[in-house]
């Protein structure tokens, strides 16, 4: 008996911790509050914090609720009834006189009655729980890819906040260092002017060049708070968390290749995958009302304990017990043609499903073109603007050296610095709009990753 209690126990125990095993969520890497976090961790903690993402784990709880509340009319379906009545007055019927075969009025029945039943059902078959069984898989399907769309988005949006992050931070670093040559320029330029060597045009040309540079600078730190708030809006972290980014920007000229040989497979698309799961439950549903005219079919048993007296405290004294079980049988004959439209309706949704995926195969090779032409485009500004990179900063370094050598003049000097910060913003616009066209690419084709 003791091990039967602790069974008991062990057995409640489960049944108990069940529903918070459903509903429990994946729990957000633990991160370090002045850590700099990569692409790959940024993505780890969105897929796990963002509330898109949860909402849609959820959804996939929703749907396995809803599945197995439509699946349990195959389960026997048990009832307990009772009811208590007392008459005030008892019916009369007629009873001829058995002697005389005179029609006499009698009182039948008696004052108090109680009667307790208990009743079930057993499903048979019945189309309603048929079609429940055969779209459980493909409900849980389509929540399934409903959280993967969910996910798509996320990585995409996330990868591509990050390296806006990365650009601003980068244009920051690019007008810092700018800013680093011109004070020099201005500090050498005001003292050949005051020492008379040189005009006021030159000191006052370095002002203008430094002071559009301050003003640079101070764009970048605002766009650097302003895409930082994004990216961690994206994240699903709290606005008061702490976020910096990190990178290598050799890893990631690495990372921004990508094969434009490759043949677009449109079945990668989720969008697709969801049109087809769709299809199959809309085939399920034609099935449903084409099979709508076969009869139900159910089982059904009941047990009834009656307690009759004409007296309250003795009604309990004697109980009368009756039983029986039986089956039911329903056969829908004519329901006004309703089986017939809802046949036609089912089908004219499958034509229409069948526009939808072909329209958006249509689209999906737009997207595709259109992500391939992006890449190509950028990759060109990319490499070009690498070459333009290492030249102006030869070029800036000789027509330096002539200037402080007296050779140049220092309308040379503002010219090559200028096109010197020109050729680094470039360089690293290309670069990360390059990056973000990649992410744009993998996922025309279906194939950006959604696990880290």
């Amino acid at each position: 008996m003791k091990h039967v209690h602790q069974a008991l126990r062990l057995l409640l125990g489960i049944l108990w911790l069940a529903p918070a095993g459903v509903l429990a969520q994946p729990t957000s890497p633990v991160l370090p509050a002045d850590t700099a976090l990569s692409l790959q961790q940024c993505l780890n903690v969105a897929l796990v914090n963002q509330p898109l993402v949860r909402q849609a784990r959820i959804d996939q709880e929703i749907t396995r609720s809803t599945n197995q509340i439509a699946l349990a009319g195959w389960l026997p379906q048990v009832g307990l009834q009772g009811t208590a009545q007392h008459y005030f007055q008892l019916p009369f019927t007629i009873f001829p006189d058995p002697t005389t075969g005179t029609l006499t009025p009698r009182q039948i029945g008696v004052r108090n009655v109680t009667t307790v039943g208990l009743s079930g059902t057993q499903a048979i078959y019945n189309n309603d729980v048929l079609l429940a069984a055969r779209s459980k898989r493909f409900n849980n399907q389509a929540a399934e890819q409903s959280t993967v769309n969910v996910k798509i988005s996320t990585v995409s949006d996330v990868s591509k906040s990050f390296y806006d992050v990365l650009l601003a931070q980068r244009q920051l670093d690019v007008f810092s260092q700018d800013i680093a040559r011109l004070q020099r320029n201005y500090r050498d330029a005001r003292a050949r002017y005051d020492t008379g060597i040189a005009d006021k045009t030159e000191y006052l040309q370095a002002e203008v060049s430094l002071n559009n540079s301050l003003a640079g600078r101070k764009q970048a730190q605002e766009a650097i708070k302003a895409r930082l708030a994004y990216l961690k809006q994206l994240m699903g972290l709290p606005p008061e968390r702490r976020l910096a980014v990190q990178y290598d920007t050799l890893q990631l000229e690495l990372e921004a290749s990508a094969d434009t040989a490759a043949a677009l497979n449109t079945g990668n698309r989720i969008e697709l995958q969801q049109l087809q799961t769709q299809k199959s439950l809309q085939s399920l549903t034609v099935d449903y009302y084409r099979f709508g005219f076969l009869p139900s079919l159910s089982a059904f048993a009941n047990y009834n304990s009656v307690f009759q007296n004409n007296s309250a405290s003795e009604l309990y004294r004697t109980r009368f017990p009756n039983s029986y079980a039986g089956l039911q049988l329903g056969l829908p004959i004519f329901t006004g043609f309703r089986r017939t439209q809802n046949i036609r309706r089912a089908r004219l949704q499958t034509n229409r499903l069948d526009e939808d995926i072909t329209n958006t195969r249509n689209q999906i090779n737009t997207e595709y073109a259109t992500a391939l032409a992006n890449y190509k485009g950028y990759y060109t500004q990319y490499v070009l603007g690498k070459r333009n990179l290492e030249a102006s900063k030869e070029v800036y370094n000789v027509i330096n050296l002539q200037y402080r050598e007296g050779i140049r003049a220092y309308i040379d000097l503002i010219v090559a610095q200028t096109t010197l910060r020109t050729s680094q913003l470039n360089y690293y616009t290309a670069l990360f709009q390059l990056l973000s066209s990649k992410v744009d690419l993998l996922r025309a084709r279906g194939e950006l990753p959604t696990e880290y």
